[in-house]
């Protein structure tokens, strides 16, 4: 609620964009918690719920608690917009993959990568597409390498002649 003027008199105005960022947070919550038990499922994880970070929480996307807690951050640190569900799906999976490696070892990154892996092939996991005119521009060749004077020879290549004019 906020407080207003209006003709002399003070008034509470109900908050929309809180209102609104309320109703954000609750469907993401409700789609990563949806998506969480497909993931879960198929990997025999268990946690006990997901949340949404606190606002002031800027240094890191996700959690994971030896209780099987998960917090996710999901809103960006500096416009405080929604991530994109892609960004979201990928932290989720992190954070699953902590509920059976609680490091960050190469176990724990491959299993990651199978859970996105699955995610991907069940639609879940869908990362961001090129801008259409980043895929428009033409594509260049590598540069090749400049022959040295072995390869030359190798090759039968002559060496240039200067020519004197006079």
């Amino acid at each position: 609620m906020t407080l207003a003027v209006t003709d002399g008199k003070l008034t509470r105005v109900k908050n929309r964009k809180r209102a609104v960022d309320r109703a954000t947070t609750r469907s993401l919550i409700a789609r990563l918690n949806r998506d969480a038990q497909k993931i879960a499922w198929r990997f025999g994880l268990r946690y006990r719920s997901i949340e949404a970070e606190r606002a002031n929480v800027k240094n890191r996307y996700g959690i994971c608690y030896e209780d099987g807690v998960i917090k996710i951050r999901l809103r960006h640190a500096v416009t405080g917009k929604p991530l994109l569900y892609s960004s979201l799906v990928s932290t989720l999976c992190h954070e699953l993959a902590h509920l059976r490696h609680f490091n960050h070892g190469v176990r724990f990154r491959a299993f990651n990568m199978e859970l996105l892996e699955f995610a991907r092939e069940q639609g879940i996991y869908r990362p961001g597409r090129r801008p259409a005119l980043a895929a428009a521009a033409p594509r260049r060749e590598p540069p090749q390498p400049r022959a040295n004077r072995e390869n030359r020879r190798a090759l039968g290549e002559q060496r240039p002649v200067q020519l004197s004019l006079f």
